[in-house]
């Protein structure tokens, strides 16, 4: 079964950018749609960006739309999340997620892989 590790969290100051990475193992990226889930402290876990097992189709929670861009390398066997105009409320844990089942992006329920999470703080 296919795992899936962040990487690319950090410090960054409000209006600055970060790129995370989710390499996977034990498994081809491109038989797999994967997203991003986020949990700050004291709130409920949500959906930030997802992307079809193709690669073609991506989604955004609303929060992110136009400053956030999720992209599928397959010959790296990575999934990126792109981010851009970074808020002091975009500071969360991170966690990639990945399931073979290319319908349901944005639930929890639509994901069976959860990686570790990365955790991304944005200064004021």
């Amino acid at each position: 079964q296919v795992q899936v590790v962040e990487s690319g969290g950090g410090l960054v100051q409000a209006g600055g950018s970060l790129r995370l990475s989710c390499a996977a193992s034990g498994g081809t990226i491109s038989s797999y749609k994967v997203g991003w889930f986020r949990q700050a402290p004291g709130k409920e876990r949500e959906f930030v960006a997802a992307i079809s097992r193709n690669g073609y189709n991506a989604y955004y929670a609303d929060s992110v739309k136009g400053r956030f861009t999720i992209s599928k390398e397959n010959a790296k066997n990575t999934v990126y999340l792109q981010m851009n105009s970074l808020k002091p409320e975009d500071t969360a844990n991170y966690a990639c997620v990945a399931d073979p089942r290319d319908w349901n992006y944005e639930s929890r329920n639509g994901y069976n892989y959860w990686g570790q999470g990365t955790q991304v703080t944005v200064s004021s």
